[in-house]
């Protein structure tokens, strides 16, 4: 994320809300970020922990595909909630290394929550999910749409 215009590089660790305003209504920046993004800061730079997601319209249906490597499928909780795509992860995972003259213990923790508003032409019903190569493939399909049928011209006698 850029420095707004009235911040002239003077970044801190949580910045405040005028700046906030400032970039918010930055016509260059006004659709690349949204107005609060997270709470990760270090040394004045913003760090994102959602990961990255494409969603692609074809005839057929959505394709959500959102970047998670490092995951497993079962890792993963997909919910449908009043019209809403809720997709969670929650990881931890330990590892411990000992050797002659060292011990050394870690401990990792990943998370995230990522929900979508569906479009109302979506059968929920047939929503499937798979996990390849680090990438988690979301297949929303569309309600078929009903061919209109041809316009009939009735006389009038």
């Amino acid at each position: 994320m850029k420095p707004s215009i009235r911040s002239k590089g003077t970044e801190t660790a949580v910045p405040t809300l005028r700046t906030r305003l400032a970039e918010f209504f930055d016509t260059e920046n006004f659709f690349d970020a949204p107005f609060w993004p997270g709470l990760l800061f270090r040394n004045g730079v913003h760090f994102q922990n959602l990961p990255a997601t494409n969603i692609r319209e074809t005839d057929e249906g959505f394709i959500v595909e959102l970047a998670a490597p490092g995951l497993e499928k079962d890792d993963f909780q997909l919910d449908v909630n009043n019209g809403c795509l809720e997709i969670k992860v929650e990881k931890e995972a330990e590892s411990e290394t000992k050797g002659e003259q060292f011990s050394r213990r870690e401990y990792s923790y990943n998370s995230f929550h990522r929900s979508f508003i569906l479009p109302e032409k979506v059968l929920t019903e047939k929503i499937k999910a798979e996990y390849r190569d680090g990438v988690l493939k979301v297949l929303l399909p569309k309600v078929a749409e009903e061919k209109t049928k041809p316009i009939k011209k009735v006389k009038v006698v």
